[in-house]
Formats: structure tokens, C-alpha cells, sequence
């Protein structure tokens, strides 16, 4: 049979009725092009939701295209239109066109396309879902074991895949990635690679935030099996691999999601509700049961199709508050008057609970900026179900503290020991990350006060302070070597640093306090609640110097001691957790670093004063320093 005939296909009613209620978690095994054979021909069946359209035509370079030669067909008044094209292979672009009630025809792509053309084009591509053979099973398995995963080490190194390393200013592909990424991260001790956004998108300096195909990776890197292999091989690896995930808006770009149909579809038709002002985009229309589906299954498609281990959802905030970056007057309250958007709370909620009863151990993360309570509580708590929530509070004092110069360090002190007041009240991820390297902020280690010496021994204390704080622990690429220049989006990073003793130092403490992370249970069994900390004294603000101590029920204790200031503290009294030999395993002023190598010598016995054990330690300058209890000379 010709392709230039449109057969009808049948979809399951069973499908439908779920579509409608908005439980249909492999929705885009229905809905957007598959491979099909009918009838004793091969090619691709599609299927579009569009239901306030007079008519859906399939178009591409197989028609030149133009429209009338291969018309989609209704299915009964589910608003889906659908049909099969025998005879067209992987690999052909494809577009809908869209005739609204008005009599207008637009181009629009597909919203469930599984590849795309390389911008500036913006076609989708046939492309079939199954065929790659994963290699994963045990890493699967061992994943679900650890649910929730709380008591797990978790230290992650989040990325721009477009701009972490490039070949001649050309992207890295999937399958380089696979070659160089996992073996630099792996050596560098982190758990987790996150990924910025990594569904096309039709801008580069958009970060893959303004999200136009959320199930097709970007062609940027290559096919989608290509990340496929790239995500198996970090599993084999031992890496977890988290993407960034954008259910807030999306682009107004007329061949996008928006007005799919002629209608606001996909957005709210109320632009109070359905317009973010700041960013120019569309928000979704969370109450609508098609759409709260389609972001569903979105969610469940990487954890199925890519074996994803987790999703950070980008600014939750935006979803919670229907106040938003908006003045009186812009906003509509909801039903009871207030300012909370019950849809998108709603959504959330069962977005958590469906992907945590599909893909035990899934790492479930919100970037949330404000006090809602209860982000990372259970829903039958009442809370919003994620896993961990992006500790912003932390992350903002922590920054404004190390600016200041070490001599104003002591007016500061509560920038320390505040965070310790709400540390347990969520599941927290200390985040420091590309946010806070660009647009004008400054690079990591520019950040620092001081002479250069300064500010190198300032970044490498900051680093132990993050890692030695309860909670998950996410760095920016870049900051682990201390890149001096602010990111660009549109060049690698300065790898050239890697050639000079004060770079290399930095990676090599972030690669010990990673080693330390996950061969110390102190150090992550219990980062989520009191059991695993307590200070041993936050009171000398006058010398900018704190003491803790990370612990686990059952486990060798860490002690931390920190001195912020560059001055040398010779014979400073510390309280330790308990009697015995105290050793020295971390000292972020060590020569291996790039410091000055003041120490204390290894180690020393804990001194009895009454009911309290002492140690009498040299503090280096600008640094932290732990001990852990074990013989003399271990």
C-alpha cells in the first residue's frame, strides 16, 4: 500500500478511560509515534491529543510538507487523532499540522516525539523506544534495596553536558561523556552525576530550561540510545545519574506545546494563572487531567526508558505559590481564598507517590527556595512526598559568611550555627551550584577574601564545611579544581588549571573528603536526623572557631573542628566525644592540598578533665580538621 494513505488505527478503550482520569503511566506508549505493523506493512502509527482541532494532518519530507495527503483520523471523542503510515523509517522527521475552529493551520511537533532534529530545526524524528540491551540489573537491584535512601552516601557532581568539556568547540557526544565524564567523577569519589536538563530544547543559553520536547534527550550529544549507553555504563560504574526535570513552563514558541490545538491546551487560558512574567513562558494547566498525565508519565519515562535514579525538579516555588513573582492584583486566590496553588500541590504529591511505588530508592528532589513545610515528609503526613529538598537557607548563609573578610568572620558567627536549628526539619541537600557561579555572582574561588593564598585555603574550608555538614552534599563542575573564571554556558571549562599544584590540590581534598563520606558511616548513616550530630562548641565566636562532631548509633564518632580565621591556634582546648587515641584524617591545610601543613602530628590522647574528654590541638590556619578514634599510629 502506498504511504501516502493513512490508515485508521484502534486504540484500546481501556487506554482512553485512563487518559481521561490522567492515570495513564505509559500514556507515551499510545500517544506519539511507534513503530507498527498493519495489515502486513511496516511503518509508524501516530497519535496526537488535539481536541478542539477541525482537522490534524501528518507533514514532512515525505510529502513535501503539505498536509493533505496524510489526514489523522478522530478516535471517537477522546480529542486524540491518530492513524498509520506504512513504508516510513527511523529517522523521518515529522510535524503535525493543526487546523484550529478559525480556519489557521500551524506546524506544531510532537508532544511526545522520542528524538528531534539538532536546533535551530525543531521536527521530530520517528524513533523506536525498545532495542537497547541494558547491562544494569545488579545496580537496579541493588538501587531498590535502599528505599527510602536516606542512611546512603550521597555526594553529587552536578553538570552542563554542553559545556563540561568540548572537542574543537564541538559538544562531547553521549558515548565521550561515557568515556571521560565517568572516569574523572569516578576517580573524584562522588555518587552521583546531575545532569542540567537534558530534554531538547530549542536554546543554548536557556540551560535546558525552557523545555520543548520533554521526551526526546537533546540531539545535541547524540541518539537517544546513546544516553542510554551513557546512563548503563554509569550504573556499571558504580554512578547514580540524576536529571533535571522542568514541570514548571515551558516555551511560547508557536510550533511548541503552546496553543497546541488553537486553545490553551497544554497552559492555563487565564494568563494570571497560566504566564510566568518573569521568564516568558507558559505555565501548565495542573487541574486538567490530560495535561497532570502528561507530566506523569513524563516523570516515569526516564525512570523506565533511561533507568534514570532520580529527578531535581526546578523551582518548585513557582508551582506552589499562585502569588508568584507577581503584584496584588496579578494573581487569583483559590478556592478558600489563599494563595497556595492546590492543583500543582496536588500534582506533586501524586507525582511522588507514583514514582517512589514504581522505582523504589528513586531519588525524588525539589528546588525549593522558601519555608513550605513538610517537601521532603511523607504524603500521608501531609507532606509534599519528595525524597530531599535543596537546603537554600544553608547555601546562603554559608556563601554570605565566607565573602567576609576573616576579621569580620566573628559578627557573623550565627551564619554557622543557625542552619543547625532547621537542619533535621527536612531532607536536606547542601547545594552549592551553578546558580551561584553565574551571571555576575562570580566563580566559586573568586568569591573568597583574602591574597591568593587566602582565598585557596578559604575554598578548601568551605568544601570541608559542606561535606562535614548533615545533609547530601551537590558541587558544580568547575569548583571542584577552583576555576578562577565565572561559567559560560558556551565554553569548557578551564581545564587548564589542572597543570598547577593549587588547582590539583583542591580536587585532590574533594576526592578524600568523598572518600571519607562513604568509608565513615558517621558521616552519612544518619545526616537526616539528631542521631547523627553534636556539637561539641559553637560558642567562640571571638576566634571564629566551631567544633562537632558526626555520628550513627553503633558507629565511630568524626570529630570536626573548624578555625575560619588565619590565624594559628596553638593549644586550643577541644571537647571529643570520649577517651582513647584521636587521629588525625583530614586537614584541609595539608600540603598535599596546596597548604601550609599545620597539624598535629598525626594525632594525641584524649585528656580527662572531670566528666569531659579534651583534646589540645594546634588549629591551621584557614582550615578544617577531623579526627577519628583508633590506636596510636593506625
Amino acid at each position: 500500500m502506498s504511504q501516502h494513505v493513512t490508515q485508521p488505527i484502534f486504540i484500546e478503550p481501556f487506554d482512553l478511560y485512563l487518559f481521561g482520569k490522567g492515570e495513564h503511566w505509559d500514556l507515551y506508549r499510545i500517544l506519539g509515534a511507534h513503530p507498527h505493523e498493519q495489515w502486513g506493512e511496516r511503518g509508524y502509527r501516530f497519535a496526537v491529543w488535539a481536541p478542539n482541532a477541525r482537522k490534524v494532518s501528518l507533514v514532512g519530507p515525505f510529502n513535501n510538507w503539505l498536509g493533505k495527503s496524510h489526514p489523522l483520523h478522530p478516535v471517537g471523542s477522546s480529542g486524540i487523532w491518530a492513524g498509520f503510515v506504512p513504508g516510513l523509517p527511523d529517522g523521518e522527521l515529522y510535524k503535525y499540522a493543526v487546523k484550529e475552529q478559525g480556519g489557521r493551520t500551524v506546524f506544531k511537533t510532537d508532544p511526545f516525539a522520542f528524538f528531534a532534529e539538532m536546533r535551530p530545526g525543531n521536527a521530530a524524528r520517528t524513533c523506536p523506544l525498545d532495542g537497547y540491551e541494558w547491562n544494569d540489573a545488579a545496580w537496579l537491584e541493588e538501587r531498590a534495596r535502599f528505599d527510602p535512601p536516606l542512611s546512603r552516601p550521597q555526594s553529587v557532581y552536578e553538570i552542563h553536558a554542553g559545556s563540561w568539556r568540548m572537542r574543537e568547540g564541538r559538544f562531547l557526544s553521549y558515548r565521550q561523556m561515557a568515556d571521560e565524564l565517568i572516569s574523572y567523577v569516578k576517580e573524584l569519589g562522588f555518587t552521583h552525576i546531575e545532569f542540567m536538563p537534558l530534554a531538547e530544547h530549542p536554546l543554548d543559553e536557556s540551560w535546558g530550561y525552557q523545555t520543548s520536547h520533554y521526551f526526546a534527550p537533546t540531539s545535541r550529544f547524540g541518539e537517544p540510545d546513546d544516553l542510554r549507553f551513557l546512563i548503563d555504563r554509569c550504573h556499571q560504574e558504580g554512578i547514580g545519574v540524576i536529571l533535571d526535570w522542568v514541570p514548571g513552563h515551558f516555551p511560547k514558541d508557536e510550533w511548541c506545546l503552546g496553543r497546541f490545538d488553537g486553545t490553551a491546551l497544554f497552559e492555563h487560558e487565564d494568563p494570571r494563572k497560566g504566564e510566568h512574567p518573569d521568564w516568558g513562558t507558559y505555565i501548565f494547566n495542573y487541574s486538567r487531567h490530560e495535561v497532570k498525565n502528561f507530566l506523569l508519565a513524563n516523570a516515569l519515562y526516564w525512570f523506565k526508558e533511561f533507568h534514570i535514579d532520580g529527578i531535581r525538579i526546578d523551582a518548585v516555588a513557582s508551582m506552589l505559590y499562585l502569588d508568584y513573582s507577581r503584584e496584588a492584583g496579578e494573581w487569583i486566590p483559590n478556592v478558600f481564598g489563599g494563595r497556595e496553588n492546590l492543583e500543582a500541590i496536588a500534582l506533586l504529591k501524586e507525582l511522588n507517590t507514583v514514582v517512589h511505588s514504581h522505582y523504589p530508592g528513586a531519588l525524588m528532589i525539589a528546588e525549593e527556595s522558601t519555608a513550605w513545610p513538610g517537601v521532603s515528609r511523607p504524603t500521608y503526613t501531609g507532606g509534599l512526598g519528595f525524597t530531599f529538598k535543596w537546603n537554600m537557607g544553608w547555601m546562603n548563609d554559608t556563601l554570605s559568611y565566607f565573602h567576609k573578610d576573616p576579621v569580620y568572620r566573628g559578627y557573623q558567627h550565627n551564619s554557622l550555627t543557625f542552619s543547625m536549628l532547621y537542619a533535621f526539619t527536612e531532607n536536606f541537600v547542601l547545594p552549592i551550584s551553578h546558580d551561584e557561579v553565574v551571571h555576575g555572582k562570580g566563580a566559586l574561588l573568586s568569591k573568597m577574601p583574602g591574597d591568593q593564598w587566602q582565598q585557596f585555603a578559604n575554598l578548601r574550608l568551605l568544601l570541608a564545611y559542606q561535606w562535614a555538614h548533615p545533609g547530601k552534599k551537590l558541587l558544580f563542575m568547575g569548583c571542584e579544581f577552583g576555576q578562577w573564571n565565572e561559567w559560560n554556558c558556551k565554553r569548557e571549562l578551564d581545564w587548564i588549571l589542572h597543570c598547577f599544584p593549587t588547582h590539583t590540590g583542591i580536587s585532590r581534598l574533594v576526592g578524600d573528603l568523598n572518600h571519607l563520606l562513604k568509608s565513615r558511616p558517621a558521616m552519612h548513616e544518619a545526616d537526616t536526623n539528631w542521631d547523627g550530630f553534636q556539637w561539641m562548641d559553637f560558642r567562640d565566636w571571638s576566634n571564629s572557631v566551631i567544633s562537632f562532631v558526626r555520628k550513627a548509633p553503633g558507629r565511630e564518632p568524626v570529630l570536626w573542628v573548624f578555625n575560619f580565621t588565619p590565624v594559628v591556634r596553638h593549644d586550643y582546648g577541644v571537647r571529643c566525644p570520649g577517651p582513647g587515641w584521636w587521629r588525625e584524617v583530614m586537614n584541609s591545610d595539608a600540603e598535599i592540598y596546596g597548604g601550609s601543613n599545620v597539624g598535629n602530628g598525626g594525632g594525641q590522647d584524649a585528656a580527662q578533665h572531670g566528666n569531659d574528654c579534651f583534646l589540645t590541638l594546634t588549629l591551621p590556619p584557614l582550615a578544617a580538621i577531623a579526627f577519628t578514634r583508633g590506636e596510636e599510629g593506625q
